[in-house]
């Protein structure tokens, strides 16, 4: 009695946790899947004679993929995070080196500070931002126009993307830096004594002893940053309104809520959004074999 007992106790423990991750998680996923493979035909001009549903085999992927203003935003987001990726993810790495290097000065002030603007919601950093972007609210634009003479356009078709890039990487270099940081402190202090026994500076200390050591932070933080650009919603969704250059199927997120939401087709949607996960699985399953391969 005792052991069956004790035997019940780990399940009962988790019980609310499971029971919530099946309602909040896996129950949602399921529900779109299923959606995706739904076809809804509505009967009269706005479905008052009724409603019907079949099983449409892969016509919402087909219809998805024919849209051609959502495979470009995937191609925009493949394009944003080649170039955005590798940068955030090399900053966050030195910032996490300077910090954790022996002359640092005041490492608890600058952490905090440079983790300060993933406190800011991805919403009002956008907004503070626009500040900056907008010509005639932006001091950048206003100097660079009135002393150098100047036209910038941070928000023009061929700009407006690495403005996004610069909120986002501005708002997650201080995350992906404090993950790199709790891996370095993990590493043994006898590797440190033992590389300035052999004479090892700073830069030699960096490529030799940390920068192996830190890799499993390195790839955990990449495939998260690559999972996010493919989940890119509110940046440019609020800098819809004040750049033309951003439409409603600007990134994949956005492409997938505007199906359902302005043009009433769940279904599509529910289909976009599978894609967008296979995406990012794909794309992260890829990179974690070419690190494993580039490993051995």
């Amino acid at each position: 009695m005792k052991a069956s007992a004790e035997k019940r106790a780990p399940w009962i423990l988790l019980a609310p946790f499971l029971i919530l991750f099946l309602f909040t998680f896996v129950m949602p996923i399921l529900m779109a899947i299923s959606q995706s493979f739904t076809m809804i035909e509505r009967e009269g001009l706005f479905g008052e004679e009724g409603i019907s549903t079949s099983f449409a085999w892969f016509e919402n992927y087909r219809l998805a993929l024919a849209d051609g203003a959502f495979v470009a935003s995937i191609g925009r987001m493949f394009l944003f995070g080649i170039v955005q990726v590798p940068i955030m993810i090399t900053l966050a790495t030195v910032l996490a080196l300077m910090l954790e290097s022996a002359s640092a000065r005041w490492p608890g002030f600058f952490r905090a500070a440079y983790f300060m603007p993933y406190g800011v919601p991805g919403v009002l950093a956008t907004i503070l931002w626009s500040f900056l972007y907008v010509p005639g609210l932006s001091p950048i634009v206003d100097t660079a126009h009135s002393w150098f003479g100047l036209e910038l356009d941070f928000l023009s078709s061929g700009t407006v993307l690495w403005s996004i890039a610069n909120i986002v990487t501005w708002s997650y270099t201080g995350y992906n830096m404090l993950i790199i940081i709790a891996q370095l402190k993990s590493i043994p202090g006898d590797l440190y004594e033992a590389a300035r026994v052999d004479g090892a500076g700073p830069l030699r200390t960096a490529l030799t002893i940390q920068l192996p050591l830190i890799r499993p932070a390195l790839v955990l933080t990449t495939v998260f940053s690559i999972i996010g650009t493919l989940q890119l919603f509110a940046e440019p969704q609020l800098l819809q309104q004040v750049s033309p250059a951003i439409d409603s199927q600007y990134t994949p997120n956005l492409s997938a809520y505007t199906t359902a939401f302005q043009y009433n087709d769940y279904t599509v949607a529910a289909a976009q959004a599978v894609l967008i996960a296979l995406v990012a699985f794909l794309l992260s399953f890829t990179f974690l074999r070419l690190t494993n391969r580039s490993s051995r």
